[in-house]
């Protein structure tokens, strides 16, 4: 999982999706244009500035530190401009004459479109800021100003000073948007967020800032600080009283899911098929981790052989175990060529702060527009209200981190964004688009694995097998929860009947599904990219006489990190324009 804040089987059903169709702008009746005035490089340059100015929480993420500071306006009357700008902007986007831009400009464009079309459709059709906490919560993340080396600590002082000084605000817009009764799920992990702001900002940012030998900045860090703190305390409070009026309307419903998936993705696919997409893969990797526990836990069961995998942790803990591993999968990366990378490339890792342990792992990366500035890799430790015995099985067994591991550092979202900040464009720098950024990570994880990552160990490949079981889960349970009726509780014992996953793991996982239903795109994104990939090969010379095709992998995962964005817009441009399998 990224925090920018912020990823082909043989199948027994193949779907033919037209790419002209799956680019074809969403349905927004722009107002009649003049046509363009201005070429389209400074379009896109207008259209980032305008975009930054009416979101530069977004700005500062990106690395445009002069918005350092600075909040959105999110009360009804701001989130209404800001979607009235969207519309404008994709509008003027959309008089220009295709034929007339380049093929770099066209797909910019598209990508555009996909981007604002994103944004729209959370904004005025799923009306996240309306119904879930989580949309202003997952935005609100200070870490920028706190690990970001992007300038003296003294300096970041001051635009965290700004920031803090705006969460009063924040919450009280969250307060009065949010429209109740609210699903059970979004109010307790709304209650977690805000409690753990609150406890951040009390007991952690200061000893941050200790440095600052400013003692003026100093007061107002303390001031800014305990408003913020009373903000989200208020704010969870309210939250927790809304416990007795809490119901489990969560789900988007199947025609609203289907728009997501359009207008986030460019996929357009029936729930069935993605359901058959889903179960044969879930069966593709229970087949393959059956196949390895009869060699690592022989006679035993598939759920004794993950446990045996899972009871021998990392030394030293899971944040000490993951920084010994990147060292080991760098070495790899760069020994197998598995794409160009710079040697001296480097992640840190730390342990993720009380706000943002909803998941187990994440990134923070680097904008875009930063230079030099490191990423941090965050491992969140068990919640401390659990059992003695839920909190120890938390803790993921070294293999499982290893492929943690891959996927957020070496040479998953890390190595990513190393290569989207270097695009050319902005626009496709800004917006890798989530089936594109969770895809390419859960795909290198077998990947690593097939271009002989752990030597063949079985353990390992138990630590792969569950990673991706655990993917699979995560698009069965968005497609059951938002569109089948699926409750919780039939989505926390799916995680644990097929994933394995340990019990608190499995409630965090089955509840992340109803704040977040794009969660699928893991599992969405990576069939994609396996499927493109077979297609890619197919098309080089000499490709049908090659005794491995790996031989063309480095050479795919380069051309695939040209570009960002919908994977089927990718696939346009690799493979050029025309109908084919996306799956």
């Amino acid at each position: 999982m990224i925090a920018l804040q912020l990823r082909a089987q043989a199948l027994p059903l193949t779907l033919l999706l037209v790419l002209g169709a799956c680019s074809r702008p969403a349905a927004v009746a722009p107002p009649a244009m003049p046509p363009p005035r201005e070429p389209w490089p400074q379009f896109a340059a207008r259209f980032l500035e305008e975009y930054f100015k009416v979101d530069p929480r977004f700005a500062v993420e990106a690395g445009r530190h002069e918005f350092d500071g600075q909040m959105p306006d999110w009360s009804a009357a701001g989130l209404a401009e800001r979607g009235a700008l969207l519309k404008k902007l994709r509008a003027q986007a959309a008089v220009f004459d295709a034929s007339r831009l380049s093929a770099a400009e066209r797909f910019e464009r598209e990508h555009l479109y996909t981007a604002i079309d994103s944004d729209l459709f959370w904004l005025e059709e799923a009306r996240a800021p309306f119904r879930n906490p989580t949309w202003y919560t997952d935005r609100i993340d200070p870490d920028v100003y706190l690990n970001r080396n992007y300038a003296p600590l003294a300096t970041r002082l001051q635009g965290y000073i700004g920031y803090a000084r705006a969460i009063p605000r924040v919450a009280a817009a969250m307060r009065a948007n949010l429209q109740t009764p609210l699903p059970q799920s979004l109010i307790e992990r709304g209650i977690d967020a805000c409690g753990g702001f609150a406890s951040f900002y009390r007991h952690d940012v200061a000893a941050i800032f200790a440095r600052v030998a400013d003692p003026a900045a100093q007061q107002e860090l303390a001031a800014a600080d305990e408003a913020a703190a009373a903000a989200m305390e208020q704010l969870k409070s309210w939250l927790v009283s809304e416990r007795a009026h809490a119901t489990q309307d969560f789900a988007l419903g199947e025609a609203v899911f289907l728009r997501m998936l359009h207008a986030t993705e460019r996929v357009d696919v029936p729930i069935e098929q993605l359901l058959q997409i889903g179960n044969a893969d879930l069966e593709r990797n229970t087949a393959a981790l059956r196949q390895t526990c009869a060699a690592y836990l022989p006679h035993g069961t598939l759920a004794g052989c993950v446990a045996r995998m899972q009871a021998r942790k990392p030394a030293g803990g899971a944040v000490a175990g993951a920084r010994v591993q990147l060292q080991s999968l760098r070495e790899f990366v760069l020994s197998r060529q598995i794409l160009s990378v710079s040697p001296d490339a480097q992640a840190l890792v730390a342990e993720a702060p009380p706000y943002a342990r909803g998941n187990a792992a994440y990134i923070n990366v680097a904008g875009p527009y930063d230079h030099g500035v490191q990423s941090v890799y965050n491992i969140a430790p068990p919640d401390p209200r659990w059992s003695a015995k839920e909190r120890a099985a938390y803790i993921p067994g070294q293999a499982s981190l290893l492929y943690t591991s891959v996927h957020e550092v070496w040479p998953g979202h890390f190595v990513q964004f190393l290569h989207s900040n270097a695009n050319p464009s902005k626009i496709d720098a800004l917006w890798p688009g989530y089936a594109y950024a969770e895809g390419w990570a859960h795909y290198s994880e077998e990947m690593m694995w097939e271009e002989g990552l752990g030597a063949g160990d079985p353990e390992q490949h138990v630590g792969q097998l569950t990673n991706a079981l655990l993917r699979d889960v995560r698009f069965l349970s968005a497609l059951g929860l938002h569109t089948r009726g699926m409750s919780l509780t039939q989505s926390e014992q799916l995680f644990r009947t097929r994933a394995f996953s340990d019990p608190g793991n499995a409630r965090q996982q089955a509840a992340r599904g109803t704040y977040d239903p794009g969660y699928l795109a893991y599992t969405l994104g990576k069939l994609m990219i396996r499927k493109l990939r077979a297609d890619w090969i197919a098309r080089q010379p000499g490709a049908a006489s090659a005794p491995d095709p790996k031989v063309y992998w480095h050479d795919f995962h380069d051309r695939m990190m040209q570009h960002t964005g919908p994977i089927p817009l990718i696939a346009g441009e690799l493979l050029g324009p025309g109908e084919r399998a996306l799956f």
